[in-house]
Formats: C-alpha cells, sequence, structure tokens
C-alpha cells in the first residue's frame, strides 16, 4: 500500500475547484456584494451560502485525500517481448466516509501503450475496489509503472483534487524463449565432488575411494574392507552429482549485427542466448552469461545429475540481463576470450556476428580448453536489404564462399558450427547441432558422447 503526497492543503483547495466550483463562488460573492449594497437581508444569506458551499466541499475533500491507499500488483513481473502482462490496481479507503467520484490514472511509458484510466463511483468506508489493465511491449528492458495519480472529486462536483501516490513498481521485459529439442553432442563432463575425479563418482561400492573416520560421520558409510585393510576405521567418500558447466558467449558488437528493433540480427542472438541458457539450466548446468565486452553473469540449475527443473532465481538473474543487454562498440572480442581463457572448461556455445578471419582463428584456437564448442555464426547480411554494406568480407583470392571459409576456420579448432539466416528456426537449429557434431568429432576421432536432454543417457 502506498499514500499519496501532500501538498499545501489550502493551495490544493483553491486550484481544485471546477468551473462548477468557480462559479458558485463567484456568484456568492457577488450576491454577498449587492446585499451589502441594497441592504438585503435575504440575499446576504443566499451569497454566503453560495461562497461557502465550494469552500466546505474543497475542506471535507482535502481531508479525505490522506485516507486513501493504493497498491500494485504485476502478472507476471517478467513478461516476453510480444506477450502482455496484467497490471492489478487496489484502491482502499481506510477512512470512516465514503469517498466521491475516484478518478484513477497509471503512468506507464508509451511503448507500453496508452495511459490507462479508471472512474470509480463511490467507495464505502474500508472498503476497496480492483481494476487491471494491460500493458504489451515488442522491446526487451525495464519499465517503470507509476506512480497512480488520483483525482478526488465531491458530491457536488465543486472540487476536484489531483494526487500522485508515491510508489512505482518495474515490469521487465525479458527476450522471447523458445523450447529447444534435447541433443546430443560430443564431448565430456566436468564435475564437482568430495573428489574432483569422475572415476570416483561412477564407482561402485567395491572401488569406493575410502578415507579416515572423522567425529560426526554415519557408521553407515563405514567401509570394512578398508578398515581390516588398513587397521584404522575408514568410511566411503560422499560425492556430489555431476554437473556441468556451460559458458554461453554472446556477441553484442554493434558492427556485427545488421536491421534494427525486434526484427534485427542482435535481437534474434538475444532471444537465442536466453533459449539455450535456460535449456542448459533445466537440465542441472551451471551457465556463465559472457558477452564480448568480458561482462559474465552466472545461474546454476537445480536438476539432479544434470536434468530436473530450472531454477527460477537463476533463470531470472540471466533473463534479467538479457532484458537490458545493448550492443556495444567494439571491434572484437578480445576480452571474452580473455575470460574464456582463464576459465573456458565445459560446453560454449556462441552466438556471433560478422566477424573477420582473423578473429575466427583466434577464437577457433580457444577450443583446446573446452570439451565441447558450438558456433551459432549469424549472416547478418540476411537481416537487411542494404547487403554488404559495412561488412567485414572481403574478396577472397580463391573461389571459396567466404561463409564455407569461416566454417572451415572454426571446424579446424573443433568447434561445432550451425549457419544462421533471418527467418530461421532456432529449434531447427540446435536439432542439426547433433548431426554437426557427429560430423566434426567424426573426424577428430569422436570424445564419447555429451547429452543434454532427458534420463534416458
Amino acid at each position: 500500500m502506498a499514500a499519496p503526497t501532500a501538498p499545501p492543503a489550502w493551495r490544493s483547495s483553491v486550484r481544485g475547484l471546477t468551473t462548477r466550483g468557480r462559479s458558485f463562488f463567484a456568484a456568492g460573492l457577488t450576491a454577498v456584494f449587492c446585499a451589502v449594497l441594497l441592504g438585503q437581508t435575504a440575499l446576504l444569506s443566499i451569497g454566503l451560502l453560495l461562497a461557502a458551499l465550494p469552500l466546505v466541499s474543497a475542506a471535507m475533500l482535502t481531508r479525505t485525500r490522506y485516507r486513501v491507499a493504493s497498491g500494485r500488483r504485476l502478472s507476471p513481473s517478467r513478461a516476453p517481448a510480444g506477450q502482455e502482462a496484467r497490471v492489478h490496481l487496489r484502491v482502499d479507503n481506510v477512512s470512516r466516509v465514503p469517498t466521491g467520484l475516484l478518478l484513477l490514472e497509471d503512468k506507464v511509458p508509451y511503448v507500453l501503450g496508452p495511459r490507462p484510466r479508471f472512474v470509480l463511483d463511490r467507495v464505502e468506508p474500508h472498503g476497496h475496489r480492483e481494476v487491471s489493465y494491460r500493458v504489451r511491449s515488442d522491446l526487451r528492458g525495464r519499465y517503470p509503472l507509476g506512480p497512480l495519480q488520483l483525482r478526488l472529486g465531491d458530491p457536488f462536483g465543486m472540487c476536484e483534487l489531483t494526487r500522485a501516490f508515491t510508489s512505482s513498481d518495474t515490469l521487465t521485459v525479458v527476450p522471447q524463449v523458445q523450447s529447444l529439442p534435447p541433443v546430443k553432442l560430443s564431448g565430456e563432463w566436468t564435475g564437482y565432488g568430495e573428489s574432483h575425479s569422475r572415476a570416483v563418482a561412477l564407482a561402485g561400492e567395491d572401488d569406493a575411494v575410502p578415507r579416515e573416520y572423522r567425529h560426526g560421520d554415519d557408521l553407515r558409510r563405514v567401509h570394512w574392507r578398508s578398515t581390516a585393510k588398513y587397521g584404522e576405521l575408514m568410511v566411503r567418500r560422499e560425492e556430489a552429482p555431476l554437473r556441468s558447466r556451460a559458458t554461453v558467449l554472446l556477441d553484442t558488437r554493434v558492427i556485427g549485427h545488421r536491421g534494427s528493433g525486434p526484427a534485427s540480427s542482435f535481437e534474434w542472438a538475444v532471444s537465442a542466448a536466453a533459449s539455450i541458457s535456460l535449456h542448459l539450466l533445466e537440465r542441472g548446468y551451471t551457465v556463465r552469461l559472457l558477452t564480448d565486452t568480458g561482462q559474465a553473469v552466472t545461474g546454476t540449475g537445480t536438476g539432479s545429475n544434470g536434468f530436473g527443473g530450472a531454477s527460477a532465481e537463476a533463470a531470472g538473474v540471466l533473463l534479467d540481463a538479457l532484458a537490458m543487454v545493448q550492443s556495444s562498440t567494439g571491434e572484437g572480442l578480445a576480452p571474452a576470450e580473455e575470460v574464456l581463457r582463464l576459465g573456458g572448461e565445459g560446453l560454449v556455445v556462441a552466438l556471433l556476428g560478422e566477424m573477420r578471419d582473423e578473429q575466427l582463428a583466434e577464437l577457433a584456437r580457444l577450443r583446446q580448453r573446452t570439451s565441447v564448442a558450438v558456433a551459432i555464426v549469424l549472416e547478418s547480411e540476411s537481416w537487411t536489404l542494404l547487403r554488404g554494406v559495412g561488412s567485414f568480407r572481403t574478396v577472397p583470392d580463391t573461389d571459396e564462399d567466404p561463409a564455407q571459409r569461416q566454417t572451415r576456420l572454426l571446424q579446424g579448432g573443433g568447434w561445432t558450427v550451425l549457419r544462421a539466416r533471418a527467418g530461421d528456426s532456432l529449434p531447427d537449429l540446435w536439432r542439426q547441432a547433433d548431426r554437426a557434431s557427429a560430423a566434426a568429432q567424426g573426424s577428430l576421432g569422436g570424445l564419447g558422447s555429451y547429452w543434454m536432454g532427458s534420463d534416458e543417457a
């Protein structure tokens, strides 16, 4: 609940007089002047009544303004771009007298739609009224809602006061998220636990790696064979479930993208980053969102053994970051590459705009620190009719297509390469990653199975 601000009472009362109130007041003063001039006592009484009625109405209305409270609720608080959210307003009359006519107007940014206005006829003492309206935006971002403006009117229509409540809320418009199919990529897991060895985590009871007994250990964990062997009480190690790490690299360079607004290649990449991040979170990955500027945000999934539902808090952190991400003025991925060199283990999914060949070659070498690397290269020129304007692509000395040459550079470093054009479906591209990874790893000898799907693995 929030209470409205309170400007000086007498000033607001005078300014709040309506045309009817001002007319009554002027007529009353005129009648009083004429009554004094003509010596008419009856006319004097009428004049005083006419002049006092709007002033009394304004005074009563000024008192009631402190007895009205409001609240706002968003459903949902995070709305995908292009989808509607509903805003619920509640007005409470906390006084002992009923209110007059109430006019509500909530302040919203123009990108969310027109300002909503409501009329409430009368609110009984200690009663309340609820109204709602819809907002929608095709643009990501954080948009303030409020403060709510309330206009109070007296029953006679003599005075109307406008008050603004102090509280406001924020609606977060996040990128659109698409459901991705489970795919299987070549690679290996990187886990954690009391021992970082994968062999320990997958070993049976007979092959368990024991340690000495510590005060407080559960006696059911005593490993009797090792106790007899070492002559002291030994217990089995506790292993945490394997959890893989993933990094989603988003290229935000303005020179790497084409188009404008929601139909640009940059917005397609942001939506794809959100979809892939939540897809991995749902399967228990620790996901790090990394941009070309080197800024990183990390979220941890809650799945068991790599599978299960996504953590709502972690998903919210990543979606909030993507809702506010903006194009950068950088020319390369050097800050992000430095972050990957220091800690690039696990799966890496890169969403790349237009890049020079030398930049792609440098990025391809980072695959040595990762088990799996997938690059979704956006053919940004397909998002605009101005093909070739500002492009980094140069005329090659050979007949090799630039797209093929860039794909070969990344595949030479062990990356799985997918090319995206305007209108392409991300779920279809993600499904192709399985075949592309198998083909790439087949030439390198293969490293096993890296599953990002259901518990059939």
